[in-house]
């Protein structure tokens, strides 16, 4: 089968798009784990699949798949990418998508060529809809790794994120520490691990280690994780620039029950065909 791609970016987090609104077909984790692989594959952090609606309130049943092949329910800087590859083939012809995943619904509004802002829904942070294996919500927990007391925070942005604050976001060490929480079974799904530097109130440098990915250059959700996180526990004010290696993200978030805002631009790297 000859599938046509298209190759995007959120500031350095890159995936390969692809739709079924013409052609129906599915992906094999083989398959996915090829197309997502850097040496023999087209190469990226994640292999998007735009699917027709499911229903009339929705504009698209937007799947996201790690490289590894594993499918989870959210992912912000693909969500951007993925209302600017609808509108820019005339899938949907609208400034407002309202997208549909595996873990609720999206709303991705277009403000130019390139720029984004998605509305990534209400950070849950009761233990069981994370979800996280305690006994009540704190704001930081403890867990013993590799003879190391870690103290994080915890919530969901349609997927599980931990969040550890450091004074050191250049550190080697956090690719032991995220490795060690993803496989430890307070988080039964995995966990997505970020590490936050407040730099003010107004700005925080971020790295996210993703769960079946490993560190990417950028991750909405966790920005928006970071953000949720450090404004809940008023470390942080409404609207926040969050640095990540690829690249800035707008957040803002009013508080506790409302919707997180992300705001980002993306680009179209290149587009191809590539058989499976």
């Amino acid at each position: 089968m000859l599938c046509k791609f298209k190759k995007m970016q959120g500031i350095g987090n890159d995936f390969v798009l692809l739709d079924s609104f013409f052609q129906s077909f599915s992906l094999t984790t083989k398959q996915i784990k090829h197309i997502a692989n850097r040496r023999y594959g087209v190469g990226c952090d994640q292999v998007l699949l735009l699917e027709p609606p499911k229903n009339k309130e929705t504009d698209v049943f937007y799947r996201i798949f790690n490289s590894d092949g594993s499918e989870v329910g959210q992912c912000g800087n693909g969500a951007r990418c993925s209302a600017i590859y609808l509108h820019d083939k005339g899938l949907v012809k609208k400034d407002i998508i309202i997208a549909e995943t595996i873990s609720g619904k999206l709303t991705l509004q277009i403000n130019n060529s390139n720029l984004v802002t998605v509305n990534m829904g209400i950070p849950k942070f009761e233990p069981k809809d994370i979800p996280l294996n305690v006994d009540k919500k704190l704001e930081n927990y403890s867990l013993e790794l590799d003879k190391k007391n870690i103290i994080f925070s915890a919530v969901s942005i349609g997927n599980p994120h931990a969040l550890v604050v450091t004074n050191d976001i250049e550190s080697s060490l956090f690719d032991a520490t995220a490795t060690a929480l993803q496989k430890n079974s307070i988080f039964p799904e995995g966990v997505n691990v970020g590490f936050a530097q407040i730099m003010d109130r107004k700005t925080i440098k971020l790295r996210v280690f993703e769960r079946g990915v490993g560190e990417t250059l950028a991750c909405g959700s966790g920005a928006c994780a970071a953000t949720a996180v450090l404004r809940q526990q008023d470390l942080v004010d409404e609207m926040v620039d969050v640095e990540l290696r690829g690249g800035v993200l707008k957040i803002s978030w009013i508080g506790e029950d409302q919707s997180i805002f992300m705001d980002g631009p993306v680009s179209t790297v290149y587009e191809g065909e590539i058989e499976l």
